[in-house]
């Protein structure tokens, strides 16, 4: 057999973890997997992710002792003030106005409590309902949109920082980082920031 190809031969039975990477191939530090050298250097780098997420069962938790609150107390007694739970979004109603706005308000405090952003709420309309009660959808915000990205994009470049980058991806913004402090003053910086929807970092890569 010719040596060479032999030679290819032999290579190709090593399982892939044990193979040297090629020219064009390198390992990312802590890595199992072989990465293209064309994006090895951004893909080393230290990096997070910003998403915002909603805690469905703490919202539920929250409607849940809304509704318990709403049915014992006197002021909503024969007001038929409810909430309805939605994995997307609430539908609260109730006999009158006023009432369903303190149905409104009452959700709040419970969510509250329970450490969910009140960012998390896109309340519709107020609308009639039958026999002059008062019905009114309330949208749960969930994901990073395309409008909220841009908006962190630029928080991000406008902090001037040397080999500090970010781009959207999907739902969630991926942010890149030479170093562990510049990414943790990122964190600070988009805590501060006034954005329509709650933020969570995740998936920290070091």
């Amino acid at each position: 057999m010719n040596p060479r190809r032999q030679s290819r031969l032999v290579y190709s039975q090593i399982p892939l973890a044990a193979r040297a990477p090629t020219r064009g191939e390198s390992y990312c530090r802590g890595s199992t997997h072989i990465q293209p050298a064309r994006n090895i250097y951004d893909r080393c780098m230290p990096s997070f992710d910003v998403v915002s997420e909603i805690d469905l069962q703490e919202v539920r938790n929250a409607v849940d002792q809304a509704n318990r609150e709403a049915g014992t107390r006197f002021d909503f007694k024969g007001t038929n003030a409810t909430i309805e739970f939605g994995e997307k979004e609430l539908g609260l109603s109730a006999t009158t106005e006023d009432r369903l706005r303190g149905l409104y308000q009452l959700l709040e405090e419970k969510l509250v409590k329970r450490s969910v952003s009140l960012k998390t709420l896109d309340p519709g309309k107020i609308e009639e309902a039958s026999r002059g009660s008062a019905r009114q959808k309330v949208t749960l915000k969930a994901g990073i949109s395309q409008e909220i990205g841009k908006q962190i994009n630029k928080i991000i470049k406008d902090m001037g920082i040397k080999n500090l980058s970010s781009s959207i991806q999907g739902d969630q913004v991926r942010v890149t980082g030479k170093q562990r402090d510049d990414l943790q003053s990122v964190m600070a910086k988009l805590k501060e920031a006034s954005l329509d929807v709650p933020l969570q970092f995740t998936n920290f890569r070091d």
